[in-house]
């Protein structure tokens, strides 16, 4: 249960759904409800694919180019705390990209939307990825993995439930309260990103 809670947490952080409502909202603000819940259910499903890839070719990933598992954890770290530092200050979409004018041009220009821009980059973007890739590394046995998978079900679930009651949480909240969220929850990401470089710089220097 405790690693479950987690991966779930770590993944919900890092992806902050709640980051991409406006966005979402933007986009979808001339659609029917019924065309933003589809919107949502395959940016969900998308996701959803994205996390299973990353988690099971995550040792591939490493073999092929070399890469030790304390190398990943320590870039994996510092852009999951630079995705905090964007979340934190207010520049989620300037950290995405999402907000220039090449960009703009060719997401209004798009009639799916849900893989980009919104399953790739605005929710699982790299610093997902190698979190993703390490904890293949970390949980080798069979009910570790079948948690993880729990946990990235339930996320890409909180993703659609989220996007699904966009406009709804942007009338509850307001701009304001989702910035506000999203600063808490970039304190958050930052914490997980220098934890994950502690623990492997710790470990790199046990072994000299």
């Amino acid at each position: 249960m405790e690693l479950f809670l987690v991966v779930f947490g770590a993944l919900f952080s890092i992806m902050n759904p709640l980051g991409t409502v406006p966005v979402f909202v933007g986009l979808t603000k001339e659609d029917s409800k019924k065309e933003r819940a589809i919107t949502a259910f395959w940016t969900a499903i998308d996701v959803l694919v994205i996390l299973l890839l990353s988690f099971f070719a995550g040792n591939y990933i490493l073999s092929f180019f070399g890469i030790s598992l304390n190398a990943l954890k320590i870039a994996g770290g510092l852009i999951i705390a630079s995705s905090g530092f964007a979340l934190l200050t207010g520049k989620f979409r300037e950290h995405k990209g999402m907000k220039r004018q090449k960009v703009q041009e060719d997401i209004h220009s798009r009639d799916a939307i849900s893989l980009t821009p919104l399953a790739i980059p605005m929710l699982a973007g790299p610093g997902t990825i190698s979190l993703l890739i390490t904890y293949n590394q970390e949980y080798q046995r069979t009910i570790d993995v079948l948690i993880i998978l729990g946990a990235l079900v339930l996320a890409a679930l909180s993703i659609y439930l989220v996007l699904k009651s966009a406009h709804f949480i942007v009338k509850f909240l307001g701009a304001s309260g989702i910035n506000a969220l999203s600063r808490i929850i970039g304190f958050i990401v930052i914490a997980i990103g220098v934890e994950y470089i502690m623990a492997s710089v710790v470990d790199i220097l046990s072994h000299i």
